[in-house]
């Protein structure tokens, strides 16, 4: 249901807001949202959805007529009839999002971003090969549904580690040699990525880079030379490990921006005037009422007015480009260069969890059009004309809590740790010992276990129990995906001893089969 809501409420309506082109936008769609846009049973199952949805919404009219309240009867019809328009654009794109996006992308109205397979959280990953094989899957997997090879990817919770010896925090602490993201992600072809701001802030100056070749400075270089937006979240940074040449581009949120939207206390979601995402008519229903005041009581809540809108749109949007121009002008007249200023946001925040989401989105993006000081750029458009000239290195951390892993690692998650990287191990044992190449009998259940192991890895698990959020759903899928790929393994290992399938085996590879119908083309190469 998830996933029919996300293309109803957000991917669609984001699709018709860049359609013209009006502003070039950078969009990310990861490797494991293609595999499920482009899977039939979402194809098929989506118009199902919608028509249960509008059926809802006509029953809604119907029993808010009956009791008399015209206008809840009408916020209803208004719903029911966005329903029937959602189907019927789904099929003027030959139910293929994946598809529309990617033309979309031919016309130069936006840019697609690739990323981990599965989300997987980098810095915690253990094994070089195991990091690799995530990027190589995603970039594969991209380029498959999109037709393109990605330039930039979205970095899983801007979670960066840089390379050099590591001890990892559970397990085996004995130290070990690892590879930065930097380098997993541009031996893969990709040349950009965004991190979070206090991983500039944090970096260390290690020289600048010109079309004539690369100079090393000193590393407090950054502390002093003001005037060179060294360590600034308004400039573009070559990211280097080994204090050399940068391997890849790094660009940084800007903090000051992003609430503008995310902040609880002053973020646009929070009007009054906007519909609020949490209450609902019945059990799983439809939406009709407004946020009120963020402090309202859901059963307070007021019905939605869709005419207030409009202004709480235009004003939020103009306020938000103005934001955006007065630090650029600031920028500008304190060092003399161009800054860009970075603003990456959840697209499901956008129609999913912000109704107004992509109005707002298209409304700043009309600004912007109107206003000749700020030039709304692709990354790749703005890197081609103002190259990053810098080389940093920086800390680890993300955008989580902390800006470190507390999020991901802790006491309640220590222990998926030590599994998934036993895991990793018991996979590449498998791979090192057994004769799987041109072996279809014994390769089939080892794509199927490293398949499991991409989904064990997902970064999701451990956020969603650390936020309490969905703490069983995150244990049950974590263990899920451990037991199958365990299940995988050991089958795969008995094949290779001539042990023939029993009744169990062969219904152990039908429920992994069916369960997690993703990545059907893995290749196990991906972890060589």
């Amino acid at each position: 249901m998830w996933l029919y809501e996300a293309a109803a409420e957000s991917w669609m309506p984001l699709l018709d807001a860049f359609s013209d082109g009006l502003c070039p936008v950078t969009l990310g769609l990861t490797p494991v949202l293609l595999e499920q846009l482009g899977h039939p049973r979402f194809r098929d199952g989506f118009p199902r959805w919608l028509e249960a949805m509008r059926a809802r919404a006509e029953a809604d009219r119907a029993e808010f007529a009956g009791r008399g309240d015209a206008h809840l009867a009408w916020l209803a019809e208004r719903t029911e009839a966005q329903f029937v328009a959602l189907a019927s654009r789904f099929e003027a794109l030959e139910r293929n999002l994946p598809k529309a996006f990617a033309a979309l992308a031919d016309t130069g109205a936006i840019e697609l971003l690739t990323s981990n397979a599965t989300h997987g959280y980098m810095p915690l990953v253990r094994d070089d090969r195991a990091a690799r094989a995530q990027v190589r899957a995603g970039v594969h997997t991209s380029r498959k549904h999109l037709g393109r090879r990605p330039v930039g990817a979205w970095l899983p919770e801007c979670a960066y580690r840089p390379g050099g010896p590591w001890t990892p925090p559970v397990g085996d602490r004995s130290v070990r040699g690892r590879a930065g993201v930097e380098e997993v992600f541009a031996h893969e072809g990709v040349g950009y990525f965004i991190v979070d701001a206090h991983l500039f802030t944090g970096a260390r100056s290690e020289g600048t880079q010109s079309p004539a070749g690369f100079t090393k400075v000193a590393w407090d270089q950054g502390t002093w030379d003001d005037k060179r937006g060294w360590r600034s979240v308004l400039e573009p940074h070559l990211v280097s490990s080994d204090g050399g040449p940068g391997r890849l581009v790094a660009l940084a949120r800007h903090p000051e921006v992003s609430e503008q939207v995310w902040s609880g206390e002053v973020g646009y979601p929070g009007d009054g005037r906007y519909l609020e995402f949490h209450k609902r008519h019945g059990r799983d229903g439809l939406r009709y009422w407004r946020v009120t005041a963020p402090s309202t009581d859901l059963g307070a809540k007021e019905p939605y007015h869709p005419e207030q809108v409009n202004g709480a749109l235009y004003t939020h949007a103009q306020h938000f480009v103005a934001v955006v121009r007065s630090i650029l002008k600031r920028y500008h007249e304190r060092t003399g260069r161009h800054g860009t200023v970075v603003a990456p946001f959840d697209a499901e925040l956008f129609g999913h969890w912000w109704h107004e989401g992509p109005r707002f989105i298209r409304e700043v993006m009309k600004a912007f059009a109107a206003d000749d000081s700020v030039r709304p750029r692709t990354v790749s458009a703005l890197l081609a004309d103002w190259p990053a000239d810098k080389v940093v290195s920086m800390p680890e951390g993300s955008w989580g809590e902390g800006g470190d892993h507390r999020v991901w690692l802790n006491d309640q998650t220590r222990w998926m740790w030590e599994a998934a990287h036993g895991a990793e191990d018991r996979l590449f044992e498998l791979l090192a010992r057994l004769d799987w190449r041109g072996n279809e009998l014994i390769a089939e259940p080892l794509r199927l276990a490293a398949r499991e192991l991409l989904l064990l890895q997902a970064s999701d698990w451990q956020f969603v129990i650390h936020t309490g959020g969905a703490v069983d759903y995150g244990y049950r899928r974590f263990c899920q995906h451990l037991a199958r790929f365990d299940q995988a393994a050991t089958i795969a290992d008995a094949r290779a001893r001539g042990v023939p399938d029993d009744a169990v085996a062969v219904a152990e590879l039908q429920e992994i089969r069916l369960h997690d119908s993703c990545f059907e083309d893995l290749d196990l190469e991906w972890w060589s």
